[in-house]
C-alpha cells in the first residue's frame, strides 16, 4: 500500500535526500502514521528511523534545511531532535533492546528496521512509511496494524507479558490510547497489565502523572480510570480514589458507591471544560469522604467536613506524584474545599448575601466552581437533575446581578488600612483589623453597598465604638 499522500510536507523530501547523502535507508514511524490513517488532523511530533545513526541524519537535514536549526542531541539514548515548520523531528537509529528486570531503561545495540519495530508497544504504533527514493511511501506493517486499526483494538506486537514487564509504563500508555481512541484493549493485552500491575512501581511518578493527564484530557476519562482499577494499577497510584470504592450497609442504610459518582461527574466536566486542573479537581472533589465516613443512628451516613480533608489531601498527593506545588495545586484545593457551596445554595432560597459571600471567597474561580458543582449532578431521578440544574441556572444569573451591581469578585475594600490609620492618628494595631472586617462583612450581608462614602461613614462609626479620636 502506498502512503505518498501522507508525505507531502517538503521535510520528507529533504529527510529522504538527506538520508540518500549519506547512504542510509529512512523511515517515518509510529503516531504519524497511526494518526494520518485515523486521520486525526495534523500530527506535530514525526519520529523518523534510520537503519544507520539517527544523530548523523538530523545533522544532515538540518544542512539542507533553509535556515539550518540547532540540532539537538541527546547522545545517551543515540536520538537527534530538531524543530522545523512548528514540529518537533526526532531522529533515531534502529535498535533491538535488551532489559533488565529493574530498569525500563533497555540495554541498547544498533539493528535493522524489523528490530526496531519489534521494540514497539503496540501494532498500531509500529507501522512505518519508507522514505526512500524507491520505495517512497510504501507501508510497511509487520503485525497487521492496519487491521487493528479497523478493528479499534490495542495489541502488543509481540507477547504483551514481556511487553509490559520490560517496559512496565506501556500499561499506562496501552490504557491512555484506549480512553483517548476508545479503542477496546485485547484481552490477552489486558490479563498481562493485571498481571504486572505491580511492575509500575519501578517507573517515576513524573512519568505516570504525563499518563494521567492524557487520560484525564480526554472525551471520556472513565474508560481509562476503569482500566486503570481493573487491572490493579489504580491503587499504585490514587489508592486516595479506589479507597472510594464501595458501598457500605448498616441496619439497611447504605451511601452510594463515590468512586463509579467520582467518574460520573469527570466525564460530565469533560463535555464543558477543556481545563485539565479544574477536571483534576472533578478527579479529587470527594477523596475526603473515605476518611470521613460514619454511621450514627439518628441521621445514618454523614461525611462530615470532608470538603476541608479532601482540600487537604490535595497537597499530599500532588507532592507524592510529583505534580506542581505551585498556583494549579492551590486551585484544585480551592475547588475541592470550595466544592459543596452552590450545591447548598441551590437547594435553598438564594439569598442575595450568601451569593456575595460565594463570589468573595471563589474569586475569578466562581464559574469554574460551578461548573464543577454542576458536573456533580449524577442523579438518574429526571425530576431533581431538572430541579437542581435549574436552581444552579437561578444562582448563575443571581451571581452576575450581584457581581454587577456590588464588584466583590476579587474583593478590594473601598478603605485601606492607611487610610483607618490615618484618621484615627493609629500606628499598626488590632483595631485597623477589626475596621476592615467591619466594613467587609457590611458590604457582604449587604447592609452598605461597596462604596467608598457609605464605607467611610462606617468605618467612623466603628471607629467611635472601639472608642478611637478622629485626628486632625
Amino acid at each position: 500500500m502506498n502512503y505518498k499522500q501522507a508525505l507531502t510536507h517538503p521535510i520528507f523530501e529533504i529527510v529522504s535526500q538527506s538520508a540518500k547523502q549519506l547512504g542510509i535507508d529512512s523511515y517515518v514511524i509510529g503516531g504519524f502514521v497511526r494518526d494520518y490513517i485515523l486521520d486525526r488532523g495534523e500530527h506535530k511530533d514525526i519520529d523518523i528511523v534510520a537503519i544507520g545513526s539517527g544523530i548523523a541524519l538530523a545533522k544532515q537535514v538540518s544542512k539542507n534545511l533553509p535556515d539550518q536549526p540547532k540540532v539537538q542531541v541527546f547522545k545517551t539514548y543515540g536520538t537527534a531532535m530538531l524543530r522545523y515548520d512548528d514540529m518537533d523531528i526526532e531522529f533515531v537509529g534502529a535498535r533491538k533492546e535488551s532489559y533488565s528486570e529493574d530498569s525500563r531503561n533497555p540495554v541498547v545495540e544498533n539493528g535493522t528496521l524489523q528490530d526496531d519495530q519489534n521494540r514497539r508497544d503496540f501494532t498500531i504504533n509500529a507501522m512505518a512509511l519508507n522514505l526512500s527514493e524507491a520505495h517512497f511511501g510504501n507501508l510497511l506493517d509487520p503485525f497487521n496494524g492496519i487491521r487493528d486499526l479497523e478493528a479499534k483494538v490495542i495489541r502488543t506486537p509481540l507477547d504483551p507479558e514481556i511487553t509490559y514487564s520490560d517496559d512496565p509504563l506501556r500499561m499506562m500508555r496501552a490504557i491512555r490510547f484506549a480512553t483517548q481512541l476508545n479503542f477496546t484493549i485485547e484481552a490477552s493485552s489486558l490479563n498481562a497489565i493485571s498481571k504486572n500491575n505491580e511492575r509500575l512501581k519501578i517507573i517515576t511518578n513524573e512519568r505516570i502523572v504525563v499518563e494521567l493527564n492524557k487520560i484525564l484530557e480526554s472525551d471520556k476519562p472513565s474508560i481509562g480510570f476503569l482500566h486503570l482499577e481493573n487491572t490493579g494499577l489504580l491503587k499504585h497510584i490514587l489508592p486516595e480514589l479506589t479507597a472510594l470504592k464501595g458501598i457500605d450497609e448498616v441496619e439497611g442504610q447504605t451511601h452510594k458507591d463515590n468512586f463509579y459518582h467520582t467518574l460520573e461527574v469527570v466525564d460530565n466536566i469533560a463535555k464543558h471544560t477543556d481545563n485539565l486542573w479544574l477536571r483534576w479537581a472533578a478527579l479529587l472533589h470527594d477523596i475526603g469522604k473515605a476518611p470521613t465516613k460514619k454511621f450514627s443512628k439518628k441521621v445514618g451516613w454523614t461525611f462530615h467536613a470532608h470538603e476541608f480533608e479532601g482540600a487537604k489531601m490535595v497537597y499530599h498527593l500532588f507532592k507524592r506524584l510529583k505534580m506542581p506545588l505551585n498556583d494549579k495545586m492551590k486551585f484544585v484545593q480551592k475547588m475541592v474545599f470550595m466544592s459543596s457551596r452552590p450545591i447548598v445554595l441551590a437547594q435553598d432560597i438564594v439569598t442575595d448575601s450568601a451569593v456575595r459571600r460565594l463570589v468573595f471567597d471563589a474569586g475569578d474561580y466562581v464559574d469554574d466552581l460551578m461548573t464543577l458543582c454542576e458536573a456533580d449532578i449524577t442523579t438518574k431521578n429526571p425530576k431533581k437533575f431538572n430541579k437542581y440544574h435549574n436552581n444552579f441556572k437561578i444562582v448563575r444569573k443571581k451571581i452576575e446581578e450581584v457581581e454587577a451591581r456590588d464588584h466583590v469578585r476579587n474583593f478590594q475594600p473601598p478603605i485601606s488600612g492607611e487610610e483607618i490609620m490615618k484618621t484615627f492618628g493609629l500606628k499598626p494595631s488590632r483595631e485597623i483589623g477589626q475596621i476592615k472586617e467591619s466594613i467587609k462583612e457590611a458590604i457582604l450581608e449587604g447592609d452598605i453597598p461597596n462604596e467608598y462614602d457609605a464605607a467611610y461613614q462606617l468605618m467612623l462609626k466603628e471607629g467611635k465604638r472601639l472608642g478611637l479620636k478622629v485626628s486632625h
